[in-house]
């Protein structure tokens, strides 16, 4: 395939404007890495410093990138951000956004997405798209099958609001701002 004998960057940029879902992807650096093989880490990582200062590529945060115009609202792209981030470990909306969401905070967390995952606990910038939080739990999924709900919306799982009052009193969050008196939340 002739593809390869052009120059990565060239290569790249013809993929992302020939593939019909690019608008609607989020890209790890692996995704497109594998697009130009023969090329060294160094090269690599050259050719995506220069399709992000061309502009064609935007930088979320270290590793992942997507498209100038993507078809995302700013909160999409932090919950496909998080799930691309840690693809081979089970995570899940919790804490103060599933909380949130609900209506049972009595204010909304700007910019920050909080889970719960089976990874390491970790706080990822993305700049002024906000702040992903990923909070370590042991628990297997099997035991949270009852407890969370996927969510086809933003493809990603969702605790119920007591998981989430489970998951705050777990890893000592601050309460205080849970509105039990209106939702009727039992502690």
């Amino acid at each position: 395939m002739y593809i390869y004998f052009m120059q990565p960057t060239r290569t790249i940029t013809r993929f992302l404007r020939m593939e019909p879902s690019a608008r609607e992807r989020i890209f790890a650096a692996a995704d497109l890495r594998a697009l130009v093989p023969g090329i060294g880490d160094g090269a690599f990582r050259s050719v995506l410093a220069r399709l992000e200062k061309s502009g064609e590529l935007l930088r979320v945060c270290r590793g992942i990138y997507l498209l100038p115009g993507a078809l995302f609202a700013a909160d999409e792209i932090l919950l496909r951000t998080a799930c691309r981030l840690r693809p081979h470990h089970f995570n899940y909306i919790s804490l103060e956004t599933a909380l949130s969401d609900a209506g049972i905070l009595s204010q909304v967390p700007l910019s920050r997405l909080t889970l719960m995952s089976t990874g390491r606990s970790n706080v990822i910038s993305c700049g002024d798209r906000g702040v992903i939080e990923f909070v370590h739990t042991r628990r297997s999924p099997a035991s949270l099958a009852t407890d969370v709900v996927y969510d086809p919306s933003v493809r990603c799982f969702r605790a119920t609001v007591s998981r989430a009052l489970a998951d705050m009193r777990r890893a000592r969050r601050n309460t205080g701002l849970v509105d039990e008196a209106t939702h009727n939340v039992e502690e």
